[in-house]
């Protein structure tokens, strides 16, 4: 089988990471993968804020938790979390910083990291919190928050769940 599709096929959402660091060139692997994912007419409307900074880390998982109504870490003790925002100026956003994001998890995995897609990430920029950590990190913009990418690597190892029967249909 390709490596590529190999690598799609087999990787999973982690919720259980390590503490370890990811060293700066490994992320920036990760991010570089996510700033090719296809948009809309190449418009490029998602920007990604990479947070290993634990303070800013912590908050984000604080409001994230809020929004929930849950105590707790909602990003399961990743050490870093990759947010997409995207331009909501630009009709595509949605799907162009869902793109990101899958191209963020993929790479992810191909590096031997884990990840897994954290929602809430549009109620806590529109949040006057969230609001207020974006103009502290100087990120300027009419954006609409996508999703928080949590990165790490894994404490736990997980198997595929099976396919469902009707996940295809073809027509010949």
């Amino acid at each position: 089988m390709n490596d590529i599709i190999e690598n799609m096929i087999t990787r999973r959402s982690i919720r259980k990471y390590k503490s370890d660091p990811i060293p700066t060139e490994l992320l920036a692997e990760v991010i570089k993968a996510g700033t090719y994912a296809p948009t809309g007419m190449g418009r490029q409307s998602p920007i990604i804020i990479a947070v290993t900074d634990k303070a800013v880390r912590d908050e984000l998982s604080a409001i994230n938790a809020k929004i929930m109504g849950r105590d707790g870490d909602p990003f399961y003790g990743a050490p870093a979390v990759l947010v997409v925002l995207a331009d909501k100026n630009v009709p595509t956003h949605i799907y162009d910083g869902t793109l990101v994001m899958g191209n963020l998890m993929n790479a992810a995995h191909a590096l031997g990291l884990g990840s897994c897609w954290i929602h809430r990430a549009k109620e806590t920029f529109e949040s006057e919190e969230g609001k207020a950590l974006l103009k502290k990190l100087g990120v300027e913009g009419d954006y609409e928050g996508i999703g928080n990418c949590i990165i790490g690597y894994p404490d736990e190892q997980k198997e595929a769940k099976p396919r469902k029967n009707n996940y295809v249909y073809y027509i010949k």
